[in-house]
Formats: structure tokens, C-alpha cells, sequence
């Protein structure tokens, strides 16, 4: 497995042992919880700012309204067509925009990528991850968030593990034995983790082996720090179930998204109940300032609106991984096609004219501009 490369992230801007003395211990339990969809908490009294979070698969999707976002921003090609590409580096490319389009939108934290293995045709989500095969996956992924950290973005792996169903996904449970889960289902986290020295994880809304990923400590402190020496922050998925008391213990961080359920004001309870180690607690809000140092949130912006900024350099690269991305099964001498040639094209199929461009959910966003393949082809072939 390669080594990461070095850091590019500029000095430190707090002593966060230092900062971490001066917190109150409601301030510290409050920054264990979302305030809302997209925040993370601020204390005002010290300088720490909220932090923005932006959903991430298909592109920088922002704020939401009902669902939608709000600012257009680059779709990219999903990370199936990513995973086809079979190249790192152009996947890295790729991402550098999506991070930068994230940054247009006033996040420092994106939630991707996807690593889950497509094990199912009727997984609902399986255009939001990148391959079945857990190398192709590992590698790939690799690319994705070495890309978007070089914007100072913090990337985030997901959903930790197992979480490749969407039937019942909050209440079922992926039973997987040990080899299965160490060569498949764990392998690209730990390629995330190892190789590329990913910022952030998220656990998923399943269960393994009948234990919810965010209350699981083998999962989250045996096998990602111990054995991988993750240093990054721990977040559930949005509205993910956890158990307070567990998920302190096992090494859950933060609770998204707001207000809190399980943590904030119910963990800073538990450690004044002596049910938690308040050095737990401290552990948690540390890694939380680390990971703000890393991305510069001190130094950042105050949040202005969001930017829809469509890039010529964008629309380009897109173009490319999207030609990239196409698999051709076999060619009778048929292409290139010789348009001096044509007299008549048979376009097939109702997505001809309503492109389908992307899966929806947390991997939707407003895109640019939207091209169907039947105005393509009029556009280049005339009438």
C-alpha cells in the first residue's frame, strides 16, 4: 500500500490543547452535534467557527431546500463512471473541482467519497460508489481525496461498513465473516485511512454483525484507530441512529446532523452522570480542532451566499472523464462513424431527449446546464 504524500495544509492557527483548556464542558459537548443540516456548532467566545459540510458523490451540492440544492454547481460523472475510468490521477483531477466548487459554496468539509462494493443490482445507491471490486475501489478512492484535501477540503470516506443495501438500512444488518469483511468490505477504508490519510469518516445507518457501525468500538477504536492509526473525526450519517453512552465509548465523534439526539446536551449529561470519562469527551473535541486547523477554518471566510461559478476549465475536464468513463464492448468497424456519409440517425429510447444524469439523494445536485444526447447530435449533424 503506498505511504500518503506529504501535507500540503499551511501551520497550525490554534494550540488546540491550549484552546481545548478554555472550553466549558457544555462547550465541548456542544461541538459534538450538528446545530442544523449543514453546521457544525461555534463558540463565539473563542473563535471557533461553524463549520460548513457539503454533500459531495456527484458534485458540491450545498445548501438544500426540501431536498434540492440551492446553487447550481459542476455535476461529474457518477463514481461509476469514475471507477471506469481506471485512472487515479484523472479521478483526482476530477475532485480538485468538486472541492473547489465546494469552497465556491462555503464548505470546508465534503461528504465524499463512497466506497461501499456494489454486491447487488437493486442496491438503490449503487451509482454512488465507485466499483465490486475492492482494489479498483481502494485505488480510486485514493485519488478522490488526495484530490480534494489538496484544496483544503476535508474529504469523507463512506459509509462505514458493510452499507450495501438500502431495505431496511436502518435496522439491518450485514452479517460478514472475518476474511470477507478484511479483504472486501473494510479494504478500501483502509486504503482511505493508509494511503491517502483521509480527514473524516462516516458510519453507515446499518449494522454488522448485529451492531450499529457508530456504537461498534472493534469497528471504530480496535480496527480504524488502533490497528490503521486514523487521527480524523467519526460522524454518523445524517439522522444515523446511535446510543450515547456506545457510541462515547466506541469512538463516535460527531453527531449530524442538528440538533442533537444522542450527543451534545444528552453527552455533556452522561459525563457530569460519571457515565463517560470526560477524557473521552476531550479526545473527540480534540480531533474536531485538529480537523479545522487542517482545513484552515479559522482563517476562513465569513459564510457569505453561495456561489454557482461555472468554469470553462470545468466544463473541459468534465467532457474528458465523461469520454474516459465510456466502455466500449466491441466496435465492427462502425466507429468512428464517417459523418460525410450519414443520411439518417436513429436515436432510441425516451432518456434520448430527458438525459438522465444523475442518481439523486445526497448525490444530486442543480447542475450548469444540462445537454440531451438528441440535442448533441442535432447540434453537430443538422437536421
Amino acid at each position: 500500500m503506498e505511504s500518503p504524500p506529504p501535507s500540503t495544509s499551511g501551520p497550525a492557527v490554534w494550540d488546540v490543547d491550549a484552546l481545548l483548556g478554555r472550553l466549558t464542558l457544555d462547550e465541548k459537548a456542544a461541538l459534538t452535534a450538528g446545530v442544523d443540516s449543514w453546521h457544525t456548532a461555534s463558540v463565539g467566545r473563542l473563535g471557533i467557527p461553524a463549520v460548513k459540510f457539503s454533500d459531495g458523490p456527484n458534485g458540491a451540492r450545498g445548501e438544500t431546500r426540501d431536498g434540492i440544492s440551492v446553487t447550481p454547481s459542476v455535476c461529474i460523472p457518477s463514481e461509476t463512471a469514475l471507477g471506469a475510468t481506471w485512472d487515479p490521477e484523472l479521478v483526482a483531477e476530477t475532485a480538485a473541482m468538486v472541492a473547489r466548487q465546494a469552497l465556491d459554496k462555503g464548505a470546508r468539509v465534503l461528504l465524499a467519497p463512497t466506497v461501499n462494493l456494489h454486491r447487488h443490482p437493486l442496491w438503490g445507491r449503487n451509482f454512488e460508489a465507485f466499483s465490486e471490486d475492492p482494489i479498483l475501489t481502494a485505488k480510486v478512492a485514493v485519488g478522490y481525496i488526495r484530490g480534494v484535501q489538496a484544496q483544503g477540503v476535508a474529504a469523507t470516506v463512506k459509509h462505514f461498513v458493510g452499507n450495501e443495501t438500502e431495505f431496511e438500512r436502518n435496522t439491518s444488518s450485514s452479517v460478514i465473516d472475518e476474511r470477507a469483511l478484511r479483504e472486501l468490505y473494510l479494504l478500501p477504508f483502509e486504503y482511505a485511512v493508509k494511503a491517502a490519510d483521509v480527514l473524516a469518516l462516516m458510519t453507515g445507518y446499518n449494522r454488522v454483525n448485529g451492531r450499529h457501525t457508530a456504537d461498534d468500538p472493534r469497528l471504530l477504536t480496535d480496527i480504524l484507530r488502533r490497528e490503521w492509526g486514523f487521527r480524523g473525526v467519526v460522524m454518523t450519517d445524517w439522522f444515523g441512529l446511535s446510543r450515547t453512552l456506545d457510541a462515547a465509548r466506541a469512538g463516535l465523534d460527531l453527531e449530524m446532523p442538528g440538533p442533537s439526539r444522542s450527543f451534545g446536551a444528552a453527552l455533556a449529561a452522561s459525563v457530569r452522570a460519571g457515565d463517560v470519562e470526560e477524557a473521552l469527551l476531550d479526545a473527540k473535541v480534540r480531533r474536531l480542532l485538529t480537523l479545522l486547523n487542517r482545513v484552515g477554518a479559522q482563517e476562513a471566510p465569513v459564510e457569505e451566499p453561495e456561489r454557482p461559478v461555472d468554469r470553462p476549465e470545468d466544463r473541459t475536464l468534465n467532457r474528458r472523464v465523461a469520454a474516459d468513463a465510456l466502455v466500449l464492448l466491441s466496435n465492427r468497424s462502425v466507429l468512428p462513424l464517417a459523418t460525410s456519409g450519414l443520411r439518417r440517425i436513429a436515436v432510441v429510447g425516451p432518456n434520448a431527449d430527458r438525459p438522465a444524469i444523475m442518481g439523486g439523494g445526497s448525490a444530486g445536485v442543480v447542475p450548469h446546464y444540462v445537454l440531451s444526447p438528441l440535442t448533441a447530435l442535432r447540434e453537430r449533424l443538422g437536421d
